[in-house]
């Protein structure tokens, strides 16, 4: 793609199925580096990555060589692939239908990349859908309560 110069900066958001804490911090780690190895492979930069055991957000540098969409469902669907391959969990697990997503200007990089990396310290004061909530508020998004993450 010559001459396509690009600055897009997500933060995407979604969940574990019915909101069910299935990640462990015992394989967190590694599933953070398996979404790493996944964001890069398909040409886009991972800029932080954390989550809670019933969601994750990750923030990247999205290059113009594939939708959002697109990059989200090979995330979604390879990780939990990799995820049941492992035997991480009893039974099946999966990612939530539908996700956030959310741009940012370059100044806002640092910020939300230490959002992102203090998420424990974050949920100790607020939930995720009173979080979630307030970010599409914020951002003006029009969303349908039927849509939203199902509470746990």
């Amino acid at each position: 793609m010559s001459n396509t110069y690009t600055q897009i900066h997500i933060q995407a958001v979604f969940a574990v199925k019915n909101r069910i804490s299935l990640i462990n911090h015992s394989w967190e780690e590694s599933l953070y580096m398996y979404i790493t190895g996944i964001i890069q492979n398909h040409g886009h930069k991972l800029i932080a990555i954390n989550g809670m055991p019933d969601h994750i957000h990750i923030f990247f540098g999205l290059r113009p060589l594939q939708s959002l969409s697109d990059l989200i469902r090979n995330v979604k669907g390879d990780s939990s692939y990799w995820i049941n391959q492992q035997k991480f969990v009893s039974g099946k697990f999966s990612w939530q239908e539908g996700f956030g997503a959310f741009s940012y200007s370059k100044s806002h990089i640092s910020n939300v990349a230490n959002y992102i990396k203090n998420q424990k310290i974050h949920h100790q004061r607020k939930d995720f859908i009173s979080e979630y909530i307030k970010i599409l508020e914020d951002y003006e998004v029009k969303f349908d309560e039927r849509y939203i993450f199902k509470p746990i």
